[in-house]
């Protein structure tokens, strides 16, 4: 169980380098790609996935005994919000319409708190 769990956080570490890594990558023309939507789905499915086998490794694993439900509410919260915001942007893209300053900021900055989030909240 802890090979899935470990293979579920690389894939949501690699949504999370989609997302921001291609919004500092474009920093000087923000714009939302399509492949930051596609990061913040794997970030959903995968974090959904992470907490609904924090109670079988609550089992066996002394760390996850006690989950920080607030935490996870937290980033699932911020989560949703950067695939709104991903979808809008990848919706705008498709039809050839500038994304805006904003919305780009949006989507990699609000990513990055989730990182922040995840790593620094203890």
């Amino acid at each position: 169980m802890q090979l899935v769990y470990n293979i579920v956080v690389f894939l949501h570490i690699v949504g999370a380098a989609m997302i921001v890594g291609i919004w500092i990558g474009q920093m000087k023309k923000p714009t939302v790609h399509p492949r930051q939507f596609d990061g913040a789905m794997l970030q959903l499915l995968t974090g959904i996935a992470l907490m609904g086998l924090i109670p079988v490794l609550g089992q066996t694993i002394p760390r996850f005994a006690d989950p920080d439900y607030v935490k996870l509410g937290v980033k699932f919260a911020v989560a949703l919000a950067v695939g709104v915001l991903a979808f809008l942007g990848r919706r705008k893209y498709k039809k050839g319409a500038d994304t805006g300053k904003g919305l780009a900021h949006g989507v990699g900055g609000l990513a990055l708190l989730n990182v922040a989030i995840a790593t620094l909240w203890q």
